[in-house]
């Protein structure tokens, strides 16, 4: 019973980290089935935690504590249990949904990256990148979503990853001025940043438009009903994003960081439930 009490608290603690770290994912999860919300919470807590170290934790040693998080999560998930609930709620939802250590080291290899590496200068290498990044993100969530239904995961797989991979670069169009101002990043190969041109932008926004079309039409309309709508309304969420974007002028991006008010988010989400209840989604 007592165990009991502290995996419920370790499940509440990446409910808020989710909560207070992104209300537009938080609005997301919270329109999924309430039987997969937890595990998607987890899934964020992680992740968000690793991204942190590599992102915000610059009067730290970074490198140290990534590697800390690698080997706690590692040892964790041998032991079954965690004193850091959010690893320790993550290792029991990585359990219960069979999500392969594979996904987890791909993800840790990109955040490792972050430590070191600052511009992407093969389309392999960005590739790679937003694969561990974001892609194997979409996967350990379609675990979930399919509850072990290994056909239906590898029917989805393909069109999970290019959701990723587009909610992952419309983060980086949106986040240019930090990451390339403050990180001294640059993600996307190939382009000068330092002088975008219309061209470039196009380009870019073009290649996120290809990977929400394809991921909407071969993934979102078959996912199982628990999942449909939640995946739906982050989906319309980043559509947004690119669409206020795509109307920044090429010369004002890097000054301009995009937001959805939350007001427009609840339009969205109105306008969301009407369609999947009328069955158009």
């Amino acid at each position: 019973m007592k165990k009991q009490l502290f995996d419920e608290v370790s499940y509440a603690s990446s409910k808020l980290v989710t909560q207070k770290y992104s209300t537009s994912f938080s609005l997301a999860t919270r329109m999924l089935s309430p039987k997969i919300r937890a595990a998607i919470y987890n899934i964020y807590g992680f992740v968000r935690f690793a991204d942190e170290i590599v992102d915000s934790f610059h009067d730290y040693d970074k490198e140290a504590l990534l590697l800390k998080f690698e080997k706690e999560y590692f040892l964790s998930k041998h032991m079954g249990i965690s004193l850091n609930p959010i690893m320790n709620s993550f290792i029991h939802t990585v359990v219960s949904y069979n999500i392969s250590d594979h996904l987890v080291q791909a993800f840790l290899k990109s955040m490792k990256a972050d430590l070191y590496k600052t511009e992407y200068q093969t389309k392999e290498e960005y590739e790679e990148y937003i694969y561990g990044s974001a892609d194997v993100v979409g996967l350990m969530c379609l675990k979930v979503f399919v509850n072990g239904d290994q056909e239906k995961f590898d029917e989805l797989k393909d069109a999970a990853q290019r959701l990723g991979s587009a909610f992952q670069k419309v983060n980086f169009l949106r986040d240019l001025k930090d990451d390339y101002q403050e990180l001294n990043r640059s993600y996307f190969p190939n382009v000068n940043f330092g002088d975008l041109n219309e061209k470039s932008k196009q380009d870019i926004i073009e290649d996120i438009e290809r990977d929400f079309e394809y991921a909407y039409k071969n993934g979102i309309l078959k996912l199982p009903v628990e999942a449909k709508f939640g995946v739906y309304m982050a989906f319309r969420y980043y559509k947004r994003l690119l669409k206020k974007l795509k109307a920044v002028h090429h010369s004002k991006i890097m000054e301009t960081r995009v937001r959805i008010s939350n007001p427009m988010k609840i339009n969205l989400l109105a306008r969301s439930y009407v369609k999947y209840k009328l069955n158009l989604i």
